[in-house]
């Protein structure tokens, strides 16, 4: 019996070049902030400008940490606090809808999903003013609470957790389990979140860093420095007179790095799920 020995696609040169530049363009950004949070105004004011770093970036580091009214080392913890409530709150409240639009039936379910979808084509920017009337009258005005609750839940992850399970968990599998006697919640708990959990892990991953890059609701209900997230802290890092170029690149460098640090240890499961969701079961 021949065994069947495996074919490789010869891959062309073009396609690592492509490769190659698309990998460049990605990576440069970041470097360039570094080159330029490690040198000086008159070193990154020459023309052409030096693409080496400096040895000024821990000197930099320190003022961003210890600017005047900045707080930035507090604003990096609430964004983490903030950025992790909305993640694993996201995940809840989505699995639990999209289970219940995917495989439960009930009256209206599926004008219910029309509605889900049909208020993903709108512009986040028309609920800004009903939202900060909601969020005033909560009294959640200048606080971390008032940046988690409005983002519990949103139409996109109701969506997609509908589609996994809808497209991952055969429904021979849940009438299998209803005929032994689980009971809905047990099924959702133990069969359902097993299978979805590495795409809940992309949801979560997906709601954290919109999170943590959000800049236009911090910017209207926060007021106290001390209640800043990261992209609220950044927009003060500006000297009284002139411009300090390393400074606020540095504050923009020190605000990345723990997402390129994120994405080195969870890129692999990030890109799974992501396949996860767009094969069908």
């Amino acid at each position: 019996m021949k065994t069947k020995t495996p074919r490789w696609r010869k891959t062309s040169p073009l396609s690592y070049f492509l490769l190659a530049t698309i990998t460049f363009l990605s990576i440069f950004p970041f470097y360039w902030m570094f080159v330029v949070s490690s040198n000086t105004n008159a070193e990154i004011s020459k023309s052409p400008p030096s693409l080496i770093p400096g040895g000024r970036f821990l000197i930099v580091a320190k003022k961003v940490m210890s600017a005047e009214g900045v707080f930035f080392s507090n604003a990096l913890l609430n964004t983490f606090i903030v950025g992790i409530a909305i993640a694993l709150a996201q995940v809840m409240f989505s699995a639990v809808a999209g289970f219940a639009f995917a495989k439960l039936n009930f009256r209206g379910r599926k004008s219910f999903i029309l509605f889900v979808v049909g208020t993903m084509m709108l512009p986040s920017q028309l609920g800004i003013i009903p939202l900060f009337m909601l969020v005033k009258n909560l009294r959640l005005i200048d606080s971390l609470l008032g940046l988690i609750v409005p983002a519990l839940v949103t139409a996109f992850g109701v969506f997609w957790m509908r589609q996994i399970i809808d497209a991952q968990i055969p429904n021979e599998l849940l009438e299998a389990a209803s005929i032994d006697g689980a009971s809905v919640p047990r099924i959702f708990i133990s069969i359902v979140l097993p299978i979805i959990r590495q795409s809940s892990f992309v949801l979560g991953l997906f709601a954290f860093l919109a999170a943590w890059n959000d800049y236009l609701w911090p910017t209207i209900i926060l007021q106290s420095p001390r209640h800043f997230t990261l992209q609220v802290a950044l927009t003060q890092l500006k000297p009284m007179y002139g411009l300090d170029y390393a400074l606020q690149m540095g504050g923009a460098f020190l605000a990345t790095a723990p997402l390129l640090i994120l994405f080195i240890f969870v890129g692999r499961r990030l890109v799974s799920g992501v396949m996860d969701g767009a094969v069908k079961g």
